[in-house]
């Protein structure tokens, strides 16, 4: 007949290492408050053991899980890696544990996967979008739980934000794109979600500007290389004359300039292509893609650095913090 193992108990990694079961406890908890010697010889005795922590007690003791939830609208996406990069190079040295869920960029998906994290008593949350339902915002109040909007800068945050403009950077990068001549800019918008309209509102910002008629190729289908190569096939048939292409993100970008080099079309000789979040495709690429560079890895450090902040009582005068982008011209512009 089996048996089920007995699973290792708190008792059993303290004989093991000759301590009590409130030292092995406490280093659970807090490791910094246990000896260097003792801690190792624990690290090592549950290693040995499979002892695996059972969190629930001190969650219903302290109401505390020493967790935090983070909701990121892709786990696939290049994007939000390096956001979750910076997230654990701050929660991880800070004993913090990030439960992480994705909500494909809805708002409905978004309010479950909020409720579902707060069912598990989490202590803050870092979110990835600043337009919420309404039963997210009356979850979010009753909850009271110090939370994190990331990626843009609201106008009313939910409680900090920690981001960048959008508009300015589209402006920016397509106004460098008039400068060096080009006149008929399409600008290619996959996905439809509300950076992507940041962005298209500094397009036309650009374009208001300098006087020039805005080309909008539009679908709310998610973003590929392939995609990008049938947006500009699209924007060359709605305006031959085409000279320049803004993408609302490199993945399209990189469709576009490759669907360009196989239509003979000379990057950027003919027709200039310009992205956003410069990402590594954009480098490989020849001629290397121009993109709006956007400091994701350290707005997730950021973001963590003030979420644990707001658990420990402190006080941020600037709800919303603007982490400054730049420009890699590339040779596409």
């Amino acid at each position: 007949m089996n048996h089920k193992a007995r699973r290792p108990t708190l008792q059993d990694v303290a004989d093991k290492v000759g301590a009590s079961k409130m030292t092995v406890s406490r280093y659970l908890r807090e490791p910094q408050q246990v000896a260097e010697a003792t801690a190792k010889k624990i690290a090592v005795a549950m290693e040995e053991l499979g002892y695996i922590h059972n969190r629930v007690p001190d969650m219903l003791a302290n109401a505390k899980s020493r967790a935090i939830g983070v909701l990121l609208p892709s786990m696939s996406n290049q994007v939000f890696s390096s956001v979750v990069r910076g997230i654990e190079s701050v929660s991880g040295p800070a004993g913090l544990h990030a439960l992480y869920g994705h909500y494909g960029y809805s708002m409905e998906r978004e309010e479950q996967q909020i409720a579902q994290l707060l069912s598990f008593n989490v202590d803050g949350l870092i979110l990835s979008e600043t337009q919420h339902t309404d039963r997210t915002l009356r979850m979010l109040e009753t909850a009271a739980i110090p939370v994190l909007e990331v990626m843009e800068l609201p106008e009313h945050p939910v409680d900090l934000a920690v981001g960048l403009n959008h508009t300015a950077a589209a402006k920016e990068i397509v106004g460098l794109m008039i400068a060096r001549g080009r006149k008929r800019i399409a600008y290619l918008a996959a996905r439809l979600d509300h950076r992507t309209r940041q962005r298209e509102a500094g397009y036309l910002a650009a374009l208001a500007e300098a006087g020039l008629t805005p080309v909008l190729i539009h679908t709310d289908q998610p973003s590929s290389f392939t995609l990008g190569g049938q947006l500009l096939r699209n924007a060359l048939q709605a305006a031959p004359d085409l000279d320049g292409v803004f993408c609302t993100n490199d993945d399209i970008a990189a469709g576009a300039l490759l669907a360009c080099q196989a239509m003979g079309l000379s990057v950027p000789a003919q027709i200039s292509v310009a992205g956003f979040n410069a990402l590594d495709i954009g480098h490989a690429l020849a001629p290397q893609l121009a993109s709006v560079i956007t400091p994701r890895e350290a707005i997730g450090r950021v973001a963590a650095e003030r979420l644990i902040g707001r658990m420990e009582g402190k006080v941020y005068p600037d709800r919303v913090l603007d982490m400054s982008y730049d420009i890699f011209l590339g040779q596409s512009l």
